[in-house]
């Protein structure tokens, strides 16, 4: 009798542990790095003078909007396709507004 009550909660114990693991698929793959690079380039580009300070802050505050989306998203434990894709272009909408700011021509105003 206690050799199969050991086996019940055993098998119970290892369903719930591969329900959590299923539950929390939250991965993310690529979505971080581009984050950690794109932040890399807005510090690079303000480090370099290619980037303005308004023009940093605004490209910092679309960072900061997209990592609060990501972590709102991946609040119920799941990120679905869809929501995975529509990270990516709102990636792919930043690094080219941080390409176009960072080789966009200074004007000088005397």
């Amino acid at each position: 009798m206690k050799k199969a009550l050991a086996i019940l909660l055993i098998s119970i114990w290892s369903f719930t542990m591969v329900g959590c693991a299923h539950a929390g698929n939250t991965r993310d793959p690529g979505i971080r790095e581009r984050i950690t690079e794109q932040q890399a380039r807005i510090d690079e580009g303000i480090s370099s003078g290619q980037l303005t300070r308004h023009e940093a802050n605004i490209l910092q505050d679309n960072l900061n909007w997209i990592k609060t989306e990501e972590a709102r998203l991946k609040a119920d434990g799941r990120l679905t396709p869809e929501e995975r894709a529509r990270l990516h272009r709102t990636l792919d909408k930043n690094s080219a507004m941080i390409y176009r700011k960072k080789h966009n021509p200074i004007v000088r105003l005397y």
